[in-house]
Parts: structure tokens; sequence; C-alpha cells
């Protein structure tokens, strides 16, 4: 068996196998089905990255940047385990594709002190500390790079041989 082969294969399977209803990170108002009961960091502590998205509706202007930022990127974030939660005021909030209940997107804002009506961008390690915290959009790469600058995903990469 070839190479190329070798690379697509897998490449093809992971594609087949993904769900249908994985939506795309830019959509302005994601069309999710699935209800998540609650979501909470500690809950992703060591398995996953978490970027939060905080803003009062998914007409935020804001929002629709940041969301726009990050298509195209899905393959990114799932090579890095990095999750993505948007945290709606509204009563519309997402974590992993799913819709999370109004009291745990409540507590989200509560611990890491985000006020109603304010745009956030935070980026929270594995090991549950906010890594970043911006009050505006943030291009996807620059996420990206600094994640990458990370011990731990260095040592990720290293044992995946990229």
């Amino acid at each position: 068996m070839n190479k190329s082969a070798l690379i697509t294969l897998p490449l093809l399977a992971f594609f087949i196998l993904l769900p249908a209803s994985t939506s795309t990170y830019a959509q302005a108002a994601p069309n999710h089905t699935a209800m998540m009961p609650s979501f909470n960091l500690s809950s992703q502590k060591w398995k996953n990255r978490v970027l939060l998205v905080f803003a009062p509706s998914s007409n935020n202007p804001g929002y629709q940047q940041q969301m726009q930022k990050f298509q195209g990127h899905k393959s990114a974030f799932v090579e890095r385990d990095l999750i993505l939660v948007e945290v709606l005021t509204d009563g519309n909030s997402y974590a992993k594709s799913q819709q999370i209940d109004p009291s745990s997107a409540a507590k989200l804002r509560d611990r890491l002190q985000v006020g109603a009506q304010d745009f956030r961008v935070i980026l929270v390690g594995k090991d549950g500390g906010v890594k970043r915290r911006q009050t505006t959009p943030v291009q996807a790469k620059a996420i990206f790079e600094q994640i990458d600058a990370m011990p731990m995903r260095q040592q990720e990469m290293q044992k995946r041989g990229s």
C-alpha cells in the first residue's frame, strides 16, 4: 500500500464517521439539535482545551465576527483537543455543538467573571487555567499558535509525530 493511501484512508474514514449534526463554527445562528443537560469546565480538565465565546446573543457583532474567524478551522480544533463553547445570554448556549442549559451558562459567566452584556473570548487550557482573555474577536491562527507553544501541546505533537 502506498503512502498516499495510508494517509487518505484514515481521513476518509474520519469524515464518513463524522456526525451529520456537527455544525460549522462560522454559523451566526448555529443549528444545534442535541441537548447537553449541563456543562462545566472541571469535566474537561486534562481532556480538552476549551475556547469560550461569550456574547449577549448571536446577533452581537463581536460574536458574528468571531464565528467567521473560526470558519474553515474545524480540523485545527480537533487536532488540538479544543472544544468551542458559545455562551449567549439570550439562552442559546452551546458546548460541543450541543445546547447547554441556562444554569450552566450562568455558572460559566460567574466563574469567569463575564457580564451578561459583555463580549469575551477566553481560552482555558487542559490544566483548567485561563490562558487567554480577549474583549475583541481574535484570529483563529493566533489561538492555534498560542496553544502550539504550550509545553503540553509540544508533548502531544511529539507523541503524534507531528
